[in-house]
C-alpha cells in the first residue's frame, strides 16, 4: 500500500495515458493499417500507457523538489 502512496502520480499518469491512447486509436487511428503503433488499439493503449506514466513521473518529481 506505500507502494501506492509513493507512486501516486505516476499511476494516475499511466491510466489517464492508457484511456487516452485507446481513445486517439479510435477516433483518429491508422485507415491503411501501415502505421506501426497506430494500426491495432493495444499498440497505442500502451503507448498512451509509457507516456502518460512518464509524464506523472515528471510532474512527482517536480513535486519532490519544490517541497523541500
Amino acid at each position: 500500500m506505500n507502494i501506492l502512496n509513493k507512486q501516486k502520480l505516476v499511476i494516475i499518469g499511466a491510466t489517464v495515458g492508457a484511456i487516452a491512447g485507446y481513445f486517439y486509436w479510435q477516433e483518429v487511428g491508422c485507415l491503411t493499417g501501415s502505421c506501426a503503433i497506430q494500426s491495432v488499439w493495444y499498440n497505442m493503449t500502451a503507448y498512451g500507457l509509457l507516456l502518460g506514466g512518464l509524464f506523472g513521473s515528471i510532474i512527482q518529481g517536480q513535486f519532490k523538489k519544490s517541497s523541500r
